[in-house]
């Protein structure tokens, strides 16, 4: 009985957290630009206007997507990101972020590939992870096999984890699909795919 409520809770848990993490971050974003243009519009009309967080949010995003749907406005887009990482640590954080947003949202690319089973932190124990790409440049070079790169979780928040560059003789792939892995940790093994 206590096993069942718990996966039931889990998996409601699983079901949710996207969806209020999401939330959470436009409400924010919605209280920031009403907050930051309030004292503006009372100065102006004499008088609060509720919403105006709301609308200018949507309007803001709408503009710049019209802007980087057009030539002018890729170059300005690139001109402010050629000035944002000249700045040491903005550098850092945008650049963190824009390969994160670009690896999970964008169409052409995919942040995991496959998931497989490697034999880690030692033979004999198992870790569930997600093949990120194939080892390439300097690291490649200076490894005798050759290296994929395979992203490994941690339960129950799988946006850490760590990075294991590991030769691809030594992976196993599996046949679940990657939002079945993901599941699969985040439930802390729970949730498990049904094996055909």
């Amino acid at each position: 009985m206590f096993k069942q409520l718990r996966n039931y809770l889990i998996t409601g848990l699983i079901v949710l957290l996207p969806s209020i993490a999401t939330l959470y971050i436009i409400v924010t974003v919605i209280n920031i630009v009403d907050n930051a243009l309030s004292p503006v519009v009372k100065i102006l009309i004499g008088k609060e206007f509720y919403g105006l967080g709301f609308i200018m949010t949507f309007i803001l995003i709408l503009v710049v997507g019209i802007i980087a749907k057009n030539v002018l406005g890729k170059r300005l887009i690139d001109f402010g990101e050629r000035l944002l990482i000249r700045i040491p640590l903005v550098r850092t954080i945008y650049m963190t972020v824009r390969q994160l947003i670009n690896a999970l949202f964008l169409k052409n690319k995919t942040a995991f590939r496959d998931v497989v089973l490697i034999e880690y932190p030692r033979r004999g124990i198992y870790q569930l992870g997600f093949l990120t790409c194939k080892g390439v440049g300097e690291v490649q070079k200076k490894t005798a096999r050759e290296v994929v790169n395979v992203f490994i979780p941690t339960t129950p928040n799988p946006t850490s984890g760590m990075l294991i560059l590991i030769p691809k003789d030594d992976i196993t792939y599996l046949d679940m699909t990657v939002e079945e892995g993901l599941k699969l940790i985040v439930s802390g093994g729970t949730v498990a795919p049904e094996d055909d």
